[in-house]
């Protein structure tokens, strides 16, 4: 049965990428529990050439999308794998380094749906750092949450989303979070 509508966000997960290029390849997926909400904006431009007074030709160009991701909080592994925060060795503090490349990474998540969901991989990420609001306690306590924001850029073959369908085999649903799905991989786990 076919999704009538699409509602929330759950199940997000990141893998960063360990190759590029035609040998493509990620480590295993990792849960970031606490989805609050992902806005993905399409990329790209519209280029139009005009002829016998018409638009002649029209050209789209797809850059992937960009998007701020909410959560309610990145966990210090996410911080670690992706943006390089080092953890002292005696007193376990954990340190930012300007210095330090943000690692690519794959984003996975599922969107609701009435009857079955659609789930997704966003295949070359880069992010911002969560940004942290802070505010005091009152009579009520509301959680902070953070966001970053997310640009997925297509990959050197043109590749930049996947996502599942209503006909998408049960194994290959069930197995999304094992690892990142690609083209070219057997029973939907790949990398």
């Amino acid at each position: 049965m076919a999704d009538k509508v699409k509602f929330g966000i759950k199940n997000v997960h990141y893998a960063v990428m360990t190759t590029e290029g035609p040998e493509l390849s990620y480590e295993t997926p990792v849960a970031i529990p606490g989805a609050v909400s992902f806005s993905m904006e399409p990329q790209g431009d519209s280029t139009s050439f005009n002829a016998d007074d018409t638009k002649y030709f029209v050209f789209v160009s797809n850059n992937g999308y960009s998007g701020d991701l909410e959560m309610a909080l990145f966990p210090d592994q996410f911080q670690e794998d992706v943006y390089g925060v080092s953890v002292s060795e005696n007193d376990k503090v954990a340190v930012e380094n300007a210095r330090a490349k943000p690692k690519r990474f794959a984003l996975l998540f599922e969107e609701e749906g009435d009857a079955t969901g659609t789930k997704f991989v966003l295949y070359n990420c880069v992010a911002t750092r969560p940004s942290r609001t802070l505010s005091t306690t009152t009579d009520t306590t509301e959680p902070q949450t953070q966001k970053i924001t997310v640009t997925a850029s297509p990959l050197a073959d043109g590749r930049s989303a996947a996502w599942t369908t209503e006909e998408t085999p049960a194994q290959v649903r069930d197995g999304w979070y094992d690892a990142v799905w690609t083209e070219d991989t057997t029973a939907g786990a790949g990398g």
